[in-house]
């Protein structure tokens, strides 16, 4: 309970002035990051249909090549096809959320085996896969985009629902009631007046 004081009518209205701003730019905030979020979540259905494709035109090429060349040589030639890990996770802010970003080179396949020993089928195949890498790539940043912006809507959510369901209808009610009691005060010592005047 809170003395029924000037200086604490002066404070609980300060107070529920703040936590309607502080509601407002919460609002304000949740409303850019949902806004964002949905724009990615669009991003990220038409990237899955997309890598899809990539990926059956990827697994029907390597299906040629192993009929055409043979399964052995084309398992001889993909171990000699080095491993890529060129890639860096970069941070960037939104709204004060750390949003992932994959930096990387699109770098141009070197031919790691002969033409006596591949073909056309092998060659797209490995085109095409690498293609589905670097979608995949995007997607994953998206996808990681996605997420963490649904836990700050999530914890800006619970911020907004404080403020609004509980801090201020409690400064509300805490200047509605020291207002009341001062005024009854002024009203007991304008009738004392009177009477004293008399």
């Amino acid at each position: 309970m809170v003395a029924p004081t000037k200086a604490n009518l002066i404070k609980a209205k300060s107070s529920l002035e703040l936590s309607k701003k502080g509601y407002e730019l919460l609002d304000k905030k949740r409303n850019v990051l949902i806004r964002e979020m949905m724009v990615l979540v669009e991003k990220v259905k038409t990237m899955q249909i997309s890598i899809t494709e990539v990926m059956e035109e990827a697994y029907h090429a390597l299906q040629v090549a192993n009929i055409t060349m043979g399964i052995q040589n084309v398992e001889e030639i993909a171990y000699s096809i080095p491993a890529d890990e060129s890639f860096e996770v970069l941070l960037k802010s939104v709204m004060g959320v750390d949003i992932p970003t994959i930096k990387y080179n699109k770098e141009q396949l070197q031919p790691t085996a002969t033409f006596y020993n591949s073909n056309p089928a092998f060659d797209k195949a490995l085109l095409t896969f690498k293609e589905a890498q670097y979608k995949i790539y995007e997607l994953a940043e998206i996808e990681n985009s996605v997420f963490k912006l649904a836990k700050e809507i999530q914890k800006t959510q619970k911020r907004t629902n404080a403020l609004f369901y509980i801090q201020i209808p409690k400064y509300m009610e805490q200047v509605k009631m020291i207002q009341n009691v001062l005024e009854e005060k002024e009203r007991e010592d304008f009738f004392r007046l009177k009477k004293l005047t008399k």
